[in-house]
């Protein structure tokens, strides 16, 4: 039974919330591993600066694809289509699904709605203070729960959106669970899901 490939991404923002990069992973449904890479820096906002300005530029020249917002949205779109990834995986997701209306179109999931619940991730430290839901109070982001999983507490989020994507892609992997047992976001942001409708074991 084989899973479709998907797609973990993630945005970073300038000081006015723009999306200033996009960085992307189209992954193999199957092995969970990276099949592509793709970072964009977007030109002008990028020149606004931002918190994470400093690690915009990626050591690899070739890896900085600097374009406008409309370039980089219609390559990701054909990217999609190219690898018949039509599932888009973000920690957070709703931050960057707001940032990125042109993809509203696609299933999007939430990476965080599996790591932060304690009946969904067994590893998460029996003295984390937790929600009556079962999610973490606080500490489940991308670092905490990477080093929660890998047992790696040297890891640290750069926050360059390359980087960031291949981590939660890596956060992915550690979860051990397949795509299909993740459950898509409500269409309409507005909407509240009930937590026992986030999961499909």
């Amino acid at each position: 039974n084989k899973m479709e490939n998907f797609i973990v991404l993630d945005t970073e923002t300038t000081w006015q919330d723009k999306v200033m990069s996009i960085g992307v992973v189209v992954a193999s449904g199957d092995t969970m591993t990276p099949i592509e890479y793709r970072y964009y820096i977007i030109n002008p906002e990028f020149r606004e600066g931002g918190m994470y300005s400093h690690v915009l530029i990626r050591k690899k020249a070739e890896e900085n694809v600097v374009c406008t917002r409309e370039q980089a949205l219609y390559d990701i779109k054909n990217c999609i289509r190219k690898y018949n990834a039509g599932s888009l995986f973000a920690y957070n997701a709703a931050f960057d699904r707001q940032h990125l209306p042109e993809l509203k179109q696609y299933a999007w999931f939430d990476i965080m709605r599996i790591s932060a619940y304690r009946q969904f991730n067994p590893r998460i430290p029996a003295m984390a203070p937790v929600c009556s839901t079962g999610r973490m109070k606080s500490r489940y982001g991308v670092q905490d729960m990477f080093q929660y999983l890998s047992g790696d507490y040297t890891y640290r989020e750069i926050h360059n959106a390359l980087d960031d994507a291949m981590g939660e892609l890596r956060l992915m992997q550690l979860l051990g669970r397949k795509i299909d047992q993740y459950i898509p976001m409500a269409e309409n942001p507005k909407e509240k899901n009930k937590d026992s409708t986030f999961f499909n074991f």
